[in-house]
């Protein structure tokens, strides 16, 4: 799950990245509010969390012109202006949800994987599909009932690939999705994780569609 993070606040917001990288979250972290604003233009986010108090550009504009121009993405505030009408306007302005400073890290990464799931429609937070099961909150995989030892990039795979069943994702797209902009990406990166995980799903857990990228192979009862 690719994530925007827009927070001038050093120690916060290297808390917040730290914390949900370890937690399997792909993290993009921007100071300045002009740069973090065009940030969500330049790659697919699954959900944006944004201060509200920022250099360069006020987090409410921010959300004024994502929202002006169309973008959808679940947008969570994270600000220390716990006044009820300030949280208000937040919510008048478009965003999803409101979280106060201080505030604890295990709640922005709930908040957030309700906020995804919200915004893709899904009911409960377990995706499955056929044997094939994964809850990414705990970011435990299981074949059958049989725990999966997956690395973090073959996990975050597995959970785009599941959150997408029968929808086929291009190579392009998987590879922004997994990798942020401050990590260096070989040119086959995303052939090597599809090859492990197919190693420990079986062959036809995937499905490569030549030509456009990967898919879920059909559900095994």
């Amino acid at each position: 799950m690719r994530i925007l993070l827009v927070e001038d606040d050093v120690l916060i917001g290297d808390g917040i990245k730290t914390g949900l990288s370890k937690m399997g979250f792909n993290v993009d972290w921007f100071t300045e509010g002009r740069e973090g604003k065009e940030a969500l233009y330049s790659a697919p986010y699954d959900a944006a969390i944004l201060d509200l108090t920022l250099p360069g550009m006020d987090g409410r504009d921010i959300l004024r012109d994502w929202r002006g121009r169309g973008k959808r993405e679940p947008v969570l505030i994270l600000t220390a202006r716990d006044a009820l009408a300030e949280r208000v306007e937040g919510l008048r302005l478009g965003a999803d949800d409101y979280l106060c400073k201080p505030f604890a890290l295990i709640e922005v990464a709930a908040r957030l994987e309700a906020l995804v799931r919200r915004a893709s429609g899904q009911a409960s937070s377990e995706l499955r599909h056929g044997r094939l099961a994964l809850d990414p909150g705990s970011r435990i995989a299981s074949l059958g009932g049989e725990p999966l030892p997956l690395k973090p990039k073959e996990l975050a795979l597995l959970e785009l690939l599941m959150r997408n069943a029968g929808r086929v994702l291009p190579r392009k797209l998987i590879e922004e999705k997994l990798y942020g902009w401050d990590e260096e990406v070989s040119s086959n990166a995303v052939e090597v994780h599809v090859h492990h995980l197919r190693r420990k799903l079986g062959s036809e857990a995937i499905r490569t569609v030549h030509g456009i990228g990967y898919t879920l192979g059909e559900a095994a009862s």
